[in-house]
């Protein structure tokens, strides 16, 4: 019979790697070191879990606080650190590559899902600005294998490279995957000469139906659950019942209101805490809604479960793998000229994220060229691509972001 480590007993074997890293981390760290002091702490009592709750959940929205008072990293970098790369998320939110093997911690999520050295991974996250395409490759690269960087867009020569290469494993998002395999079906490639032999996807839902379709093509098919700041949070197995937690750092699911961790089911927010003396992200909230599963996971690891994604805490929605803010896209469409209002409308369309903007335009004769305009703001300012079109009014009490989409 299978066995489970519970929620709780989980976060109680971390004790010994929050008492080596964090007292450390409080002192040489300005920004964490006064948030330990805020919750009534001094270094030296940071030694388990029980003292770590009683530190305050620091939001998204803080972190970017925090940076634009102390450019860049908000005072959570610690002297002397060594950084080879600085990455963007929206907000936007710098996150510092250190000069670490797997900073991100996914290379164990990629063992799991059968990346190994024989592979040849197509990583298809982007690689500019967003750290998505360097934190999948440096997995891929911790357990050897070698890595073809294609990134976002040119799905024609991606999907002829995989081909001509015998692509075995791929990394990017489902949607994505789904594209590519039609272009190579276009190509005149089968099920039987299509090469990939697994994938692991990430940064949006994977829902059932498009799994299966993708399983038609590429035996094996896995999520990974992680944020540009925390890395690796959580990983499927072959059982496919949620997501297993990792060993090396913190998962809590967080009341809203009074940040209390919920070890016993109930929903709440993803908490996540790292163990790093350099860059001590702690009792950091990730925006995600979920619960842990309680019952034994069939595959035999004992690490506990999330149930996967459950939603989003605040207004901020996730397209294409980025997360879209309210704020961002007031700041980028709301401001300019001749645009008296707008909203960004958020469909899925055949398993894929469309991002359509409707565009209330000042002078009635407005045509394609303000359409052109708000279409070039959102390219270079939020960076992504969508549909302009311009309407007579959006009712006041309609919200900036509207999301339409089903995940059936």
């Amino acid at each position: 019979m299978a066995v489970t480590v519970s929620p709780e007993a989980y976060a109680r074997t971390l004790d010994g790697q929050i008492a080596a890293a964090l007292p450390d981390a409080a002192r040489r760290v300005e920004a964490f070191g006064a948030r330990v002091r805020a919750a009534g702490l001094e270094p030296h009592e940071l030694v388990d879990v029980g003292a770590l709750a009683r530190i305050a959940v620091l939001s998204k929205d803080e972190l970017l606080e925090l940076q634009t008072s102390d450019p860049p990293f908000g005072g959570l970098l610690a002297p002397g650190a060594r950084v080879r790369r600085v990455f963007q998320s929206p907000g936007p939110l710098y996150e510092p590559d250190l000069e670490v093997a797997d900073p991100w911690r996914a290379a164990p999520a990629l063992a799991v899902a059968g990346f190994g050295p024989d592979d040849l991974v197509l990583n298809a996250f982007s690689y500019h600005l967003s750290p998505a395409g360097a934190m999948f490759e440096a997995a891929a690269r911790a357990l050897g294998a070698a890595v073809v960087p294609g990134g976002v867009g040119n799905l024609e020569l991606q999907a002829r490279a995989t081909l001509d290469l015998g692509v075995t494993a791929y990394l990017g998002l489902p949607s994505y995957l789904k594209a590519l395999i039609e272009q190579a079906e276009a190509l005149g490639a089968t099920p039987e000469t299509w090469p990939l032999e697994r994938a692991l996807v990430s940064a949006e839902p994977l829902p059932g139906s498009l799994r299966m379709w993708l399983e038609r093509w590429t035996p094996t098919v896995r999520q990974l659950y992680g944020t540009a700041e925390a890395g690796l949070v959580g990983y499927e197995c072959d059982a496919l019942e949620g997501l297993h937690l990792p060993a090396d750092a913190l998962v809590e699911v967080c009341d809203l209101t009074t940040g209390e961790a919920l070890w016993d089911g109930r929903e709440g927010q993803v908490v996540v805490t790292l163990f790093s003396t350099e860059y001590p992200l702690v009792r950091f909230g990730t925006g995600d809604l979920s619960a842990f599963l309680l019952d034994p996971c069939p595959c035999g690891l004992t690490t506990p479960r999330l149930a996967g994604w459950l939603g989003r805490v605040g207004e901020a929605v996730k397209v294409r793998g980025m997360f879209l803010h309210p704020r961002q896209a007031q700041e980028t469409i709301g401001g300019t000229p001749g645009v008296t209002g707008f909203q960004l409308q958020i469909d899925r369309v055949d398993h894929r994220d469309v991002l359509r903007c409707a565009v209330v335009a000042g002078d009635p004769a407005a045509g394609s060229d303000l359409a052109e305009l708000v279409r070039s703001r959102i390219r270079s300012g939020l960076r992504f691509d969508a549909d302009v079109a311009l309407v007579h009014a959006i009712p006041p009490s309609e919200p900036v972001l509207l999301d339409r989409r089903t995940w059936d």
